[in-house]
């Protein structure tokens, strides 16, 4: 790799751990993946109580690569919201550990209880 890629890379990783984090607006909501179906679909479980079946819109799915555990905002659909949404942003292991911190996930941690 030549220098000056090098040296993007670093600045790129540098910007992302500055940005700011994203919380959820609206109707949109933390969740855990619990399980990959399939053809960009998984079982989310969301801190309202519900498990949901999202998936991941065709916008984003070459740029979200997600995994079981992973923390991400779901937005619920309008129509049949309680058992479908969209994975809108997945959160890196170091930003949850920061929304941890804040308290932004302890009814997560309640759920992880059980």
């Amino acid at each position: 790799m030549s220098k000056k890629k090098e040296e993007q890379e670093r600045q790129e990783k540098f910007q992302q751990e500055i940005s700011r984090i994203m919380l959820p607006r609206g109707i949109q909501t933390f969740g855990v993946i619990e399980q990959r179906l399939g053809g960009s679909r998984m079982r989310v479980r969301c801190l309202d109580g519900k498990t949901r079946i999202c998936r991941i819109p065709g916008r984003l799915t070459r740029r979200l690569w997600v995994r079981e555990n992973d923390i991400v905002i779901v937005e619920p659909w309008e129509y049949s919201g309680d058992e479908k949404g969209d994975i809108v942003y997945k959160y890196t292991p170091t930003q949850a550990g920061f929304l941890r911190r804040k308290g932004h996930l302890k009814q997560l941690e309640e759920f992880d209880e059980f």
